[in-house]
């Protein structure tokens, strides 16, 4: 089993930045992609951004490109996510996933198997 637990969210205005963290416990040496989704109300839940943990390759979704930037922190089992030049649009709760069954990276969110309890961000206009 994997933990996870999200922290960072927030109200932010627009133009604003937030960073999110995802501290990591449990049988961490199984997972081999972690990322972050994100659920507006009546939305369905929408893939963000991805990191293979041991070499390092990022992914994003196109509607955050060029803003977000995903990390991680090997030694603190830690995930990031670095959100700037956010938008009202940006509005969600994000959460934190781990896939831990040794296949490549996916932005379904039903190919990951552990997920955290979420962090809400607000971005006002």
């Amino acid at each position: 089993q994997v933990q996870l637990v999200e922290s960072g969210g927030g109200l932010v205005q627009a133009g604003g930045s937030l960073r999110l963290s995802c501290a990591a416990s449990g049988r961490t040496f199984s997972r081999n992609v972690m990322g972050w989704f994100r659920q507006a109300p009546g939305k369905e839940r929408e893939f963000v951004s991805a990191i293979t943990w041991y070499d390092d390759i990022t992914y994003y979704g196109d509607s955050v490109k060029g803003r977000f930037t995903i990390s991680r922190d090997y030694a603190k089992n830690t995930l990031y996510l670095q959100m700037n030049s956010l938008k009202p649009e940006d509005t969600a709760v994000y959460y934190c996933a781990a896939r831990a069954d040794g296949r490549a990276y996916s932005s379904a969110w039903s190919a990951y198997g552990y997920w955290g309890q979420g962090t809400q961000v607000t971005v006002s206009s």
